[in-house]
């Protein structure tokens, strides 16, 4: 008998690669990882990782998110906004928790709030 096998969605990534240049809004349920640039506003209910070689110029609103490139931008992140060693953030944020490793760069405002005052 031949298994049947469903798609998860929670478990599905979207990947724009390094050497891409997206320009336009990003509405996503599921995890996004962003190598390239994209020039325009991500939307996700869960995680967006930026990685070392990624660029964004536009608003983000997510879950969590994970900095490693640059950033210039407004941010809204329920949960978790992680900037690694390597992150250049310029924008204001407003975030549930906020952790910033050494040698990462920030400049802009931030507001922490608990989810519920987030989202309200």
């Amino acid at each position: 008998m031949a298994k049947t096998y469903e798609q998860d969605s929670t478990k599905s990534v979207n990947m724009i690669a390094a050497g891409t240049i997206i320009t336009g809004d990003i509405t996503s349920s599921c995890d996004c990882r962003i190598d390239g640039k994209i020039i325009g506003n991500i939307k996700s209910v869960n995680k967006v990782i930026i990685g070392e070689s990624g660029e964004v110029e536009g608003i983000i609103e997510c879950a969590s998110l994970d900095i490693e490139g640059a950033v210039k931008t407004q941010l809204t992140v329920t949960e978790l906004l992680s900037l690694r060693a390597t992150a250049v953030l310029s924008g204001d944020v407003v975030v549930g928790k906020i952790s910033i490793e050494p040698g990462a760069q920030f400049q802009g405002m931030c507001k922490m709030h608990n989810e519920q005052s987030i989202n309200s």
